[in-house]
């Protein structure tokens, strides 16, 4: 898998934002903070509205792409990288890779450990369907 085939995948944040949803929901949203499915639709801003904790929310909540700025696709890729190395990746090697600044890396590298250690099962998925 390359940045470019991901980029094919996915080629705007809203096929990832649909893909992180179909994974985290599987088409039924969820406020991440009351954990209620009385939503609505927010229109183009790829949010929902909490109709019980009034709250605004997207699919990142609580994930490692939370107020990220860099693109997702982005992230599917480095998970796709650090999960299938054998070796410890640099943070200057990811940022050569995904075209961003080695602290970006880092905090990207950091985000995707922490989320391991933590058990996240996103990040699992994200690199089951990276193999596919």
């Amino acid at each position: 898998m390359t940045l470019i085939n991901v980029y094919t995948k996915f080629p705007e944040y809203v096929d990832c934002v649909r893909f992180l949803e179909h994974l985290r929901w599987e088409g039924d949203p969820k406020c991440p903070y009351c954990l209620s499915n009385n939503f609505s639709v927010m229109k183009l801003s790829n949010r929902y509205h909490c109709n019980n904790c009034n709250t605004a929310y997207s699919v990142t909540v609580n994930t490692p792409f939370h107020k990220t700025r860099v693109d997702l696709q982005k992230w599917f890729y480095s998970i796709h990288i650090i999960l299938n190395s054998t070796e410890t990746i640099s943070s200057r090697v990811l940022a050569k890779e995904i075209n961003t600044t080695k602290d970006t890396a880092w905090r990207i590298i950091d985000q995707i450990k922490r989320s391991i250690l933590d058990q996240d099962e996103l990040i699992h998925k994200i690199h089951e369907y990276g193999k596919n």
